[in-house]
Order: structure tokens, then C-alpha cells, then sequence
């Protein structure tokens, strides 16, 4: 089986108006990049983004966001994109913000089959507002649902074209969660190889859960907050 596409347009052909899409990343780390560019280059609209955070102002979803085509966002963090922020006070743009550590839970929920779980976290708050809540053991809980989404845009450092991803350190984060989440998965990696040029042990991702994966182009892999010490 080949699951290839050959370039990142081809794989955001498959994504419609209206389509729920998780991306991966934390800031500006492991985020699919090229993906990313082609679904801005495309010009899909109304979409709902289900990722971390917003990337910066002029890159990764930033540029989506700048171009309106982000209806709604569900992610954890506001604090680096001005766009996002100005978007979000304004109520130019639906935002669903939850705790990161509910957020994780509530991707792996989805991709474990598993109809919701209960949580300690934000009971009292406003993130509990609407939903169900119990006291179990004298302390009180948060009933949150599973987050399933249409698509999953992966970044990989190493795949091979059966799909089975591997990471490299930091940048795996919200990656593989995310990967079994959707109902289509598309992985982008930096290096594509044959099937058994990956140590089994290393593979995070099996290619049971990837539906196509590409060679990504270009990488700039930008640093967020750059911090050296004065010399």
C-alpha cells in the first residue's frame, strides 16, 4: 500500500469548507508546516482549528487566522499571536480555550474510543459552566467529552510510505494523539523512506492510524523567543 502524495496541495485539495482540522505543536515546534502554507494558499474557509496554540502573528496558523479563514478555535494559549488576541476580544472569532492538560486527555479520549472522563481541573470556573460535575473521594470533578476532528495535520520527523512515524525529541508533543484522533490523518515528514528503513522501536505512530503522508519541502523551523546570554 502506498499512501504517498505527492506535494502538500495535493493533500489540501481533500479539505473542504467547513472542515474540523487538528494540528500539531507546541508554539513553533513540530507543526506542519507545509501543510499549514498550502491549506492558506488554497484559501479553505470557515474552518475550526483544534491545535495548541495560534503559531505567531505571521506564521503557521497565524496566517490562517490573519486571512479569516479560521471560524472557530479550540486550543489552550493565546499569549503569542497579537492577531489571535485582537480576533478573540473583539468576538471576530469563536474560541474554545481549555486546560492544556484536559486538551491532551480530550484528544486521547477520541482516539481510545473512549466517550469522556472526568477531570478536577476548572471545577468552580467558568470552564465547567454547562457541563456535568460529581464528587468522588471528597473532591469534585469535571465531566469533559472526547475532541474528534475530520482531519489531523501530523508533522513526523522520519515515515515511511506505509504511514509508521517517528519523532525527534521536543517535537513529537501533541503529535501522536492527534494522529489517532481524526477521521483522516495526513503526516508531513522532513525524511521519507522505504518500509523497514525504521527501527521498529522508534515508530511513535503506526501507519494503521496515517491515511496519506508527503515529503515536506522547505523547513524554516522559526524560534518563537529567541533568548542568548550577553557575551
Amino acid at each position: 500500500m502506498n499512501k504517498v502524495l505527492r506535494s502538500a496541495d495535493e493533500a489540501v485539495a481533500l479539505v473542504p469548507d467547513g472542515a474540523t482540522v487538528m494540528m500539531g505543536g507546541f508554539g513553533l515546534c513540530g507543526i506542519p508546516e507545509n501543510l499549514i502554507k498550502a491549506l492558506h494558499a488554497r484559501g479553505t474557509r470557515n474552518l475550526t482549528i483544534i491545535s495548541n496554540n495560534a503559531g505567531s502573528d505571521d506564521f503557521a496558523i497565524g496566517i490562517l487566522l490573519r486571512s479569516r479563514q479560521v471560524r472557530k478555535m479550540i486550543s489552550t494559549y493565546v499569549g503569542e499571536n497579537h492577531e489571535f488576541e485582537r480576533q478573540f476580544l473583539s468576538g471576530e472569532i469563536e474560541v474554545e480555550l481549555v486546560p492544556q492538560g484536559t486538551f491532551a486527555e480530550r484528544i486521547r479520549a477520541a482516539g481510545a474510543g473512549i466517550g469522556g472522563f472526568f477531570t478536577p481541573t476548572g471545577y468552580g470556573t467558568v470552564v465547567a459552566e454547562g457541563k456535568e460535575t460529581r464528587e468522588m473521594g471528597g473532591r469534585h470533578y469535571v465531566l469533559e467529552a472526547p475532541l474528534h476532528s475530520d482531519f489531523a495535520f501530523v508533522k513526523a520527523y522520519r515515515g515511511d510510505r506505509l504511514g509508521n512515524l517517528v519523532y525527534r525529541r521536543t517535537a513529537r508533543n501533541f503529535n501522536p494523539v492527534m494522529a489517532t484522533a481524526a477521521r483522516v490523518t495526513i503526516a508531513e515528514v522532513e525524511e521519507l523512506v522505504e518500509p523497514g528503513a525504521l527501527d521498529p522501536d522508534a515508530v511513535v505512530t503506526p501507519g494503521i492510524f496515517v491515511r496519506h503522508i508527503l515529503q515536506g519541502a522547505v523547513y524554516e523551523k522559526r524560534v518563537e523567543k529567541r533568548t542568548v546570554r550577553k557575551g
